[in-house]
């Protein structure tokens, strides 16, 4: 008997569903557990498997295309069973539903991937009021031809002169056209892409705009000396078997700086505040449609090598779209790094359902006064965003205290067992 596969709900924050593609085809046997399709779920491309037995009758979704969650992905069943009474059915339920449903409050699936629009200036398919070469108010014609011939080798009508009947422009006009010289010609066609939104993007914009406008942002930022910490990793890593980045280092600190101050470590449930006893730092990484947020789980506890495999595998996991929901849940604090695009100094959207976000801008060499005596240095910002529900001014500072001080003495926070 034939069986409706739906579109499965693949991580918390799933509403669509988008089939990346299709391992088998209409006709083909299936078996339990084998490899149906790839679904682009909001975060990641998922391999989703059949957990039936039967023959592929029917695909409800086509590659490249997107359908909610619990709607008909496909039907199995037996080989060549019919399943238009089935087909039927699901479709008047569908009917159903949409009736219930306001019309503005419906949403159609983005599914192409990207469209082009070109608005020209309209204008007569004959002729165009446009001034003559020898600038009268005179209607200047123009053949369809010649007109069209004119706007793919960018010259302006108004240049021209006709040598048809009464000055029409012609064909021959075009041909013989020569610039004058000066600032080149180009055609004055408005035009724009549009590009379908990604179940990705849709979940990242929903997700920023409820933590901005539901959580009470206030921001600190704090200057860090970063000579110290500088040498430490030219050291660390002529004996490290992976190489330590400064973002690793910068990690490996914050965890640290979490430990002695575990209420920024704190999460805002409505009625109750959540302290996390254990630290798990969410670290931003940016792919082609936005940021993905995996989890650097217990990293207190974790040497700089662990840190800097593990936020490596993330990344390439991440821009190959193979995350999966145990990757990026579970995060008690989340690190936003543009310091290696050159950005100096930014503010971050705190992350839900974290209380803080650490915006890490890049090291800058300047001249600095130590000892009285102007000399080159190496600072870097950083600041921290804060849900004022959880977390107050003093708290805040007292933490970014604390990470300028492990920063600025590396070795109060590198043990032996650290690298």
């Amino acid at each position: 008997m034939a069986e409706v596969v739906r579109m499965p709900k693949l991580s918390d924050t799933m509403t669509d569903g988008v089939v990346a593609k299709w391992h088998k085809k209409v006709g083909d046997k299936v078996k339990s557990g084998e490899l149906l399709a790839d679904i682009e779920t909001d975060k990641a491309t998922m391999e989703f498997e059949s957990f039936q037995n039967g023959f592929l009758l029917h695909i409800g979704v086509q590659e490249g295309k997107g359908a909610p969650v619990d709607s008909i992905l496909a039907i199995l069943g037996n080989e060549g069973e019919d399943v238009s009474a089935l087909l039927a059915e699901e479709a008047k339920k569908s009917t159903e539903v949409k009736e219930e449903v306001k019309p503005e409050a419906k949403k159609e699936v983005a599914s192409e991937k990207s469209t082009v629009k070109v608005e020209k200036v309209a204008t007569p398919a004959t002729s165009v009021q446009q001034p003559t070469a020898n600038n009268s108010n005179e209607r200047q014609k123009i053949s369809p031809l010649a007109k069209k011939l004119a706007e793919d080798k960018g010259i302006r009508l108004n240049t021209l002169k006709g040598s048809g009947d009464g000055g029409r422009i012609i064909k021959r006009d075009i041909d013989n056209y020569k610039s004058s010289g000066g600032a080149p010609e180009f055609v004055e066609v408005e035009s724009y892409t549009e590009e379908g939104v990604s179940q990705m993007r849709k979940t990242i914009a929903r997700r920023l705009a409820e933590s901005k406008f539901s959580a009470p942002h206030f921001y600190l930022t704090m200057e860090i000396d970063m000579d110290e910490i500088i040498k430490a990793r030219e050291v660390i890593n002529t004996v490290a078997t992976v190489k330590i980045s400064f973002n690793d280092l910068v990690i490996k600190a914050v965890a640290s700086s979490l430990r002695k101050h575990p209420k920024i470590n704190s999460s805002w449930l409505g009625d109750k505040i959540r302290y996390n006893n254990h630290i798990h730092i969410g670290v931003a990484i940016a792919v082609e449609e936005g940021l993905l947020v995996p989890v650097v789980r217990f990293a207190d506890g974790k040497t700089l090598t662990q840190i800097a495999t593990e936020v490596r595998n993330y990344s390439a996991k991440a821009k190959d779209k193979k995350l999966q929901p145990s990757d990026w849940e579970g995060n008690t604090f989340t690190i936003s790094n543009l310091g290696m695009f050159g950005i100096e100094e930014f503010t971050a959207i705190i992350n839900p359902p974290d209380a803080c976000i650490l915006a890490v801008g890049g090291i800058r060499q300047t001249p600095v006064v130590k000892n009285g005596q102007i000399v080159p240095g190496n600072l870097m910002k950083v600041t921290l965003s804060c849900d004022h529900r959880v977390v107050d001014g003093v708290l805040g500072a007292a933490f970014l205290q604390t990470l300028k001080r492990n920063l600025e003495n590396p070795v109060l926070m590198l043990g032996a067992y650290s690298i």
